[in-house]
């Protein structure tokens, strides 16, 4: 399986985002260690700050094009955020608790997060996407008081399936 980097996202034959998931892991990590390997005073707010700012843009770029929709590849990208288990004196916390403690969310709801931003400017005009290359209006059911309530196109390959991974069924 041929696989090519444009942009700094690799992109496979298949179109599927595993290749781009293990390197976004890879470089996350290889940042992980090295601030293990270099800062001293370990605490909560320095390390949260270094991740903020040195770790996540690699977990996040463009995952537009790339957000994984394998239980795999989610379960890997998120593996990164338990590196403060035993570095910021939250190690007795369960993984949820530890994230709300350091005021993290979890990597899945900032993707949704980021989807439903997108989703917000397609259909506002604030994107140069086209509101009908994605969705049509659902003029069938309940609108709750306006009326954009969204469609998802029908689609048959992943890469469009999951594009925009609010929406789809699988989650």
């Amino acid at each position: 399986m041929a696989a090519y980097s444009y942009k700094g996202v690799v992109v496979s034959s298949d179109t599927k985002s595993c290749q781009q998931c293990i390197q976004a892991y890879s470089k996350a990590s290889r940042i992980l260690a090295m601030i293990n390997r270099t800062i001293t005073y370990k605490s909560s707010e320095n390390l949260v700050r270094l991740y903020k700012s040195l770790v996540r843009p690699h977990l996040e770029y463009c995952t537009a094009a790339w957000s994984p929709h394998y239980v795999k590849d989610k379960v890997l990208i998120e593996k990164i955020q338990t590196i403060y288990k035993n570095d910021s004196g939250t190690e007795n916390l369960q993984y949820e608790d530890r994230l709300r403690e350091l005021n993290l969310w979890i990597l899945k709801d900032r993707r949704v997060h980021a989807d439903l931003i997108e989703v917000s400017k397609i259909v506002r005009g604030l994107s140069s996407t086209k509101l009908e290359a994605f969705f049509e209006l659902d003029n069938k059911g309940i609108s709750r008081g306006h009326q954009w309530k969204l469609k998802k196109k029908w689609c048959n390959t992943d890469l469009r399936q999951h594009f925009i991974n609010t929406f789809s069924r699988r989650g």
